[in-house]
């Protein structure tokens, strides 16, 4: 891993994504154990975003986090995503607002949210990158980055538009390194050529290199005991490139996990790195789809017939694997929670236009409806 940063500490972080739910809340009380127990181990990098969980993550983060902690025990990542500005004066009292929320005066990084050919006309025209660059100079960011969603020629356009930029946060694994869609091999090679490092997100791609298939599961448990999020995470930080390993953590037991190999982290064995190959042919072979239930395809209204799209490919996913009548039912009870069917959707293409993995949702949603309905 790379040692780019002096700041970020043991090169792992704690994304506050996926934060751990209790009677349909996030679990402040967990969360808080869950930060100690990241800063106690010697971690000190967290990230969030203003509408990961309907705008509570940032606030949970300074009840759970900012209020508790002292500002030298941990480093803050916010990002700015496109539909909270529809000009260029709206980006500062925007960022005012989440420093707010977040209960601190600066950003230790400040990304570009999910960068992509469609939204970065929008940044650009809004001059999103230039206003980040005056914060900086401020004091109010200490490091400009972006996060991003697309391939690899047009993350050489930004880069070189924007040398300014210091750090790119990319989705990394190991089924996608070779992903037509994700690219993420040639990304990390841009990011190279360009010599900015890496922030990988998606190391477990949603959970998905955790809940394995059966077949994937004798591979690793061949090896040993060490969980199977355990080789998806060293894998990405086996990487020169790669500065920092993201986690969206929902649970304390998946937070100890991490921190047993990541505190002092040591790359895939050449028996591992076989291991590893061989589960990524089995995935290959199971025409699985590579949703990382990120949500962004349901939030800000991009569904009008509010289809709980990541919920019902999960069930299609599952079916594939396990082969598993109980989907039927967990399908079925899904679509009876007052949303929409599958088959209710209407084509609009909101969905696809802001997924991360860029899906043919639609179509999707098609084989999801003949399946289960």
């Amino acid at each position: 891993m790379a040692q780019v940063f002096p700041e970020i500490k043991k090169g792992f972080g704690f994304g506050a994504m996926r934060l751990p739910m209790k009677d349909g809340k996030i679990d402040t009380a967990q969360v808080d154990r869950m930060v100690d127990l990241f800063i106690d181990n010697g971690f000190n990098y967290f990230d969030t975003a203003h509408g990961y969980h309907d705008g509570l993550s940032e606030l949970t983060l300074k009840q759970c986090l900012t209020s508790r902690h002292s500002r030298d025990e941990y480093l803050l990542t916010d990002k700015l995503s496109e539909e909270y500005f529809k000009k260029e004066s709206d980006i500062r009292p925007f960022f005012e607002q989440q420093l707010e929320a977040c209960g601190v005066d600066y950003f230790d990084f400040y990304l570009m949210h999910a960068q992509d050919r469609r939204n970065y006309k929008k940044y650009q025209s809004c001059r999103a990158y230039e206003t980040a660059s005056e914060l900086k100079k401020e004091g109010k960011i200490r490091h400009l980055g972006i996060s991003f969603h697309d391939t690899a020629e047009i993350l050489e356009q930004i880069l070189s538009d924007h040398p300014e930029v210091e750090i790119v946060q990319i989705q990394f694994n190991y089924v996608d390194y070779d992903d037509h869609a994700i690219q993420s091999g040639r990304l990390l090679e841009v990011c190279e050529k360009h010599g900015k490092p890496v922030i990988v997100m998606e190391p477990v791609k949603g959970g998905s290199l955790a809940n394995l298939p059966e077949a994937a599961k004798q591979v690793y448990d061949a090896l040993g005991p060490m969980s199977y999020a355990s080789y998806a995470i060293r894998y990405a930080a086996g990487f020169d490139q790669v500065a920092m390993i993201l986690s969206g953590m929902s649970s304390l037991e998946q937070m100890a996990d991490n921190i047993s190999y990541m505190k002092d982290f040591k790359p895939l064995s050449e028996a591992e790195q076989r291991a590893v190959a061989e589960v990524k042919d089995i995935f290959k072979g199971m025409n699985l789809i590579p949703c990382t239930s990120c949500h962004y395809c349901i939030e800000e209204n991009h569904c009008p017939k509010d289809i709980l799209i990541p919920d019902m490919f999960a069930c299609l996913n599952a079916k594939k694997l396990f082969n598993d009548w109980n989907q039927g039912v967990f399908y079925r009870n899904i679509a009876a929670e007052g949303h929409g069917k599958a088959g209710d959707c209407i084509k609009c293409g909101g969905c696809e236009r802001v997924c991360p993995q860029h899906l043919q949702i639609r179509d999707l949603l098609t084989e999801v409806a003949k399946t289960f309905e």
